[in-house]
């Protein structure tokens, strides 16, 4: 099995290879300096049997067929077991090679599995390394195209050429390979550099080699066979590791792994953790990876953490990626607090495994639209309700006798309700309620809508009401509202389960100890939520569509001349965060800049990170990355000026006195605004302000619009926008559309400059009508709504990819979206797991693919004939296009773009 691998690069857009015959000859035998256009390897079609293949620590046999025949290779019980052949004598080094193989794969298998096509190099008094070539991920009954290059670095004593990869059990199927050589000049492109490095090897995982390799960071590193009296003992292995003497969080175990790990390749990390001493018995233990580029500048990785005990060992294990080319890679522990010993069992660093792509949810008799509780009108008494503590339930009368809004948006006309409604007495906790059981009537992956009217007896203040589920143990957020008077409330969220449950209870709560509370009309059912679709696109044809008419003139034959209409890009701005890091990685940017037209920096434009201290100002990655967009002709969001959340702003400004802070302010958004007048179109001027008084709290109340006032007079060209979160989902009280729209008001009436209402998007299971909801409320004020931070985040990308299509077509249709914003698209940088539209190497997940082809159904062409008049006439996305006219003396072409109006844009041609 492989210890080291090495890797030399992908090359994403391959030229189209041709199947070249092998030349089984002497002379293509002779090593040679250059071999281009000749097939490298022997009996390349399986003509010759397995002649000059080997099956690596598995079978293989050739499979006779109409179309050439192919090698079947069974029995693999590992990943790495495949097909192999020696090309030493074939190869030179300096040159660089491109590989095209037709594979396909056998067995026992759903969705996809990768193949991958690697090198085993082997030089003298060195360890054996393997480069990384390509993969491709192949489903059954078809043959896929697997390409890659590679090139060599010094004199190799061997080169074998492996395919390989998918899951044990599977039989992997060769049906040709062609390696040639396109280049005998050695490649200066930086996705082919060469690395000694490999799987992530280190050294010492288990301390069986004592602590060689291994280094305390900033503090003592000492080896146990046992503490405690013997009552610490390593899980595995004869001995652990202790790191001692600590002073600073920061502080613990740590060892350079330069040059064992790749660019661009996702890495595991697992590590087997425990605390001692200190009187502390759990605490936060982090992996952490400090990596050093070429000009000394460091940048901490995030991997992973764990809440660690001093009872027992503890598992850690996250995932990270590179993109770049470092100079020093190390990773390490830290975290717990001074004086706290971190004890660690093992550390291994290899390859992450390619994780499987999941299968559509098989979800049958789905019952869309059917209340799931008993007893909802209250017809029976309380008979299927239950109360959640000591509280008493009766029944009274005098509640609405129509659904909530959101619930009848989704469910259409509906049945008078009864006017019932369940009250709730002799509360004596904020947690006692109404509940009912409906564990076997939720279903794996459906989304559920949940509403009802609530109301509160006499209270001192405004009260919160939660709707809620107990899933085993596990509290879900199912909506909130706030109240403070004697009328009926709507509450509305929504729910999905994506694990089998024991026990679901729904139950509604909130009101301070000694409130009443009355709930009437709880409907918990499944949402259809692919049915608005087509509504949607009805909408969407009415707001970002309009009517053009072609008007050619200049030539005596125009009339039936073939005209072609293909829009090349929609106006409309999508885009996505971005961080200094990504630009680094190629295949990143490449997929980046192809889908998006604006950008959003995670964290470069923050306070925190432009001047992390007093007085010490930094703006490198924040201008490295304006100047790619820039290059780039992508537009940039500047977030944010500031945050009001008090724990994200830095201890320095937290420390600082009244009439400090008010200096440091006005010091950051003169800074940053001038430096960047012009450059950046919007702004989040104070992030957050629902849900943080920060500056409120020390500054006055005015602060808040002099801080917009203070920005419109540094950079009068940018756009200034509010910016908070839950205001679309119903999941948060303090940030419902009403109170965000009383927010905006109060800010405009004393003067602020608000350009723009920012809505977050970090959402769970989107219900349209929920959303449009929001969206009306937001949209009467006539300012442009962005959704600026949209993620997702399942397990399954299928469900990631059905609640990123119900948000992006809902704000797609609304006139008041003007634009959208994804917080991140590639795995491991996101700030939640699962939440990906690309995995960690580039693969495009089910997600990415339906983000894609809504782009693509976002773009019209349009096909037809000059008429008598001189027309063409079509209907099309706003945005720009490209026009060709055949049939005339010579092509013509041309390019012109489609603004926003209702009246019919006319463009006048002359041919």
């Amino acid at each position: 099995m492989r210890k080291v691998q090495t890797y030399l690069g992908l090359k994403r857009d391959m030229e189209k290879l041709s199947l070249i015959d092998g030349n089984n000859s002497e002379s293509s035998r002779k090593n040679s300096t250059d071999h281009s256009g000749t097939n490298i390897i022997l009996n390349h079609n399986f003509s010759e049997g397995m002649n000059l293949w080997h099956p690596n620590c598995c079978e293989a046999f050739v499979v006779p067929a109409d179309t050439g025949s192919y090698a079947v290779i069974t029995n693999r019980k590992e990943c790495w077991q495949g097909l192999e052949q020696n090309i030493t004598k074939r190869v030179s080094t300096g040159s660089t090679y491109t590989v095209c193989a037709f594979v396909g794969v056998s067995g026992a298998i759903s969705g996809c599995t990768d193949v991958q096509a690697t090198l085993k190099v082997e030089y003298r008094d060195s360890a054996t390394s393997y480069v990384f070539i390509g993969r491709r991920p192949v489903s059954k009954d078809c043959w896929e195209k697997l390409e890659g290059t590679f090139s060599l670095s010094g004199t190799p004593d061997q080169v074998v050429f492996y395919l390989e990869g998918p899951l044990p059990g599977v039989d992997l199927l060769v049906k040709s390979v062609v390696i040639t050589c396109s280049s005998s000049l050695k490649c200066e492109s930086s996705s082919t550099h060469s690395f000694s490095a490999g799987e992530g090897k280190v050294l010492s995982p288990t301390f069986e080699d004592s602590r060689n390799n291994w280094s305390g960071r900033g503090c003592k590193i000492v080896l146990h066979e046992s503490m405690a009296d013997g009552k610490i003992r390593p899980v595995s292995g004869n001995s652990f590791a202790r790191a001692t003497e600590r002073t600073q969080i920061w502080n613990g175990i740590q060892q350079e792994i330069t040059g064992t790990v790749l660019r661009k390749l996702a890495y595991e990390v697992t590590a087997v953790v425990r605390l001692y001493g200190n009187n502390v018995t759990s605490a936060d233990v982090r992996a952490t990876l400090l990596v050093q580029a070429a000009d000394f500048c460091e940048e901490y990785i995030g991997i992973a953490s764990v809440q660690a005990t001093d009872k027992e060992w503890t598992q850690l294990r996250g995932k990270f990626l590179l993109n770049g080319f470092p100079s020093k890679v190390v990773v390490f522990l830290e975290g717990p607090p001074p004086g706290t010993d971190i004890l660690l069992n093992s550390l291994t660093v290899k390859h992450a495994a390619k994780v499987l792509q999941s299968p559509p949810p098989r979800i049958e008799n789905a019952d869309f639209g059917v209340n799931v509780i008993t007893n909802t009108n209250l017809n029976d008494g309380t008979n299927g309700w239950f109360p959640v503590g000591n509280c008493t339930l009766i029944v009274g009368t005098g509640s609405p006798r129509i659904i909530p809004p959101a619930a009848r948006d989704s469910l259409g006309t509906h049945q008078p309700l009864s006017g019932r409604y369940i009250l709730v007495t002799n509360r004596t906790h904020t947690w006692m309620g109404p509940a009912q059981m409906i564990t076997d009537k939720v279903k794996l992956y459906l989304t559920y809508q949940v509403s009802a009217w609530v109301r509160i007896g006499k209270a001192t203040g405004a009260q919160t009401v939660n709707l809620a589920l107990d899933v085993d143990s596990q509290w879900v957020n199912g909506g909130h509202v706030e109240i403070n008077d004697d009328r009926w409330h709507e509450i509305s969220g929504s729910f999905r389960i994506e694990k089998e449950p024991a026990k679901i209870m729904v139950y509604i709560q909130g009101p301070a100890p000694g409130v009443d509370l009355m709930v009437a009309a709880l409907q918990v059912f499944p949402v259809d939520r692919k049915a608005r679709f087509e509504h949607l696109r009805r909408e969407t044809d009415k707001i970002r569509k309009r009517d053009v008419i072609l008007k050619f003139s200049g030539s005596d034959s125009l009339h039936g001349a073939d005209v072609r209409v293909r829009q090349t890009q929609n106006s409309f701005p999508f885009g996505a965060c971005i961080s200094r890091g990504n630009i680094d990685n190629e295949d990143f940017t490449e997929f980046f800049v192809k889908n998006f037209n604006w950008a959003v920096f995670g964290n470069e434009l923050k306070w925190y990170s432009t001047e992390p201290e007093q007085g010490k100002l930094n703006y490198k990655d924040a201008d490295e990355l304006l100047d790619f967009c820039t290059r780039n002709n992508i537009q940039v969001r500047g977030h944010c000026i500031f945050w009001e959340v008090e724990d994200v702003v830095q201890s320095w400004v937290r420390g600082l006195s009244k009439s400090d802070l008010s200096k440091a302010v006005q010091n950051r958004i003169t800074g940053l605004l001038t430096r960047y007048k012009g450059k950046i179109k919007q702004y989040d001027v104070n992030n957050e302000m629902m849900h943080g008084s920060f500056y409120r709290e020390r500054l006055g109340e005015e602060i808040r619009a002099n801080m917009f006032k203070t920005a419109n007079q540094l950079d009068p060209s940018a756009v200034l926008f509010v910016n908070d979160y839950h205001i679309e989902d119903g999941g948060d009280s303090q940030s419902c559309p009403d109170r965000y729209l009383g927010h905006i008001l109060d800010l405009q009436e004393q003067g602020a400059p608000i350009g723009g209402i920012g809505i977050q998007g970090h959402i769970d299971c989107p219900v349209g009508p929920i959303i449009h909801s929001a969206l009306n409320k937001l949209g009467i004020l006539g300012l442009p709504v962005w959704f600026t931070e949209i993620d997702f985040s399942s397990t399954n990308e299928y469900i990631r990819a059905d609640d990123l299509e119900v948000m992006l077509r809902e704000c797609f249709a609304h006139p008041a979206v003007e634009g959208i914003m994804l917080w991140g698209f590639w795995e491991l940088f996101m700030s939640r797991e699962n939440s990906h539209l690309v995995n960690a190497e580039g693969d495009l997940n089910e997600a990415g693919r339906r983000y894609l082809a809504l782009k693509e159904e976002w773009l019209s062409h349009s096909h037809g004939h000059i008429d008598a008049q001189g027309h063409f006439s079509f209907r099309g996305f706003h945005g720009s296009y490209e026009l060709e006219i055949i049939g005339l003396s010579k092509r013509f072409t041309r390019t012109f773009v489609v603004e926003k109006g209702d009246d019919p844009l006319v463009i006048s041609i002359d041919l």
